[in-house]
């Protein structure tokens, strides 16, 4: 699929009302994830490219009462899809493109993103904009259900060498662009890379 912003909201758009019935058993292995990012009570986290806020719930157990949980989203319909589904109880939901977000610097303490690496129409450029708008020493999570392999079977592709979200692609990625990845998992079952915010 393209990474236009304009294709990307097509794609998505379209898709926005059947998206959580195409993959209804999601819930635990967004939950785990989050789990993982390691948040506080009372921290601000972001989940970048929300699509249907299916990591709004649990973000905001997360954080709890005093946190700020925001769904930031490029596709209209995904955000109408996520406030449907009561999602929007849990965080803002704000119509924005990762690339140009209405947030102060260092605002954040944290960084959730799903599926969003290869949607990006320029990932080093976006994943800046994601540690512009996180403090010093926040956390990222680059995260999918499923792995790499079996995303690329789902497709009827095969992986690549220029993946951007294979690890000797994504660690220099995330690097130079004011994040260091302190571990990786690319599993069937899941993907997930963290990576800490540190000065560029």
């Amino acid at each position: 699929m393209s990474d236009d912003p304009t294709q990307v909201r097509e794609f998505f758009g379209a898709r926005a009302a059947h998206w959580d019935a195409r993959f209804p058993d999601d819930g635990p292995a967004y939950a785990a994830a989050v789990a993982e990012l390691g948040l506080r009570p009372g921290d601000a986290v972001l989940d970048a490219g929300c699509g249907t806020g299916r990591a709004l719930p649990p973000l905001r157990a997360a954080v709890g009462p005093s946190g700020t949980v925001i769904g930031a989203d490029l596709t209209p319909e995904m955000l109408t899809e996520a406030a449907k589904a009561g999602r929007d109880e849990a965080g803002e939901l704000v119509l924005a493109d990762v690339a140009r977000l209405p947030l102060r610097d260092g605002g954040l303490d944290a960084v959730f993103g799903a599926g969003l690496v290869s949607h990006l129409a320029d990932p080093a450029r976006d994943l800046r904009e994601l540690a512009r708008v996180t403090r010093e020493d926040g956390r990222l999570a680059l995260f999918h259900p499923i792995g790499r392999a079996a995303l690329a079977a789902r497709h009827g592709r095969r992986l690549t060498g220029d993946d951007l979200r294979a690890e000797p692609n994504l660690r220099p990625l995330l690097a130079g662009s004011g994040w260091e990845l302190t571990s990786y998992a690319d599993e069937d079952d899941r993907f997930l890379a963290l990576a800490v915010r540190r000065t560029v």
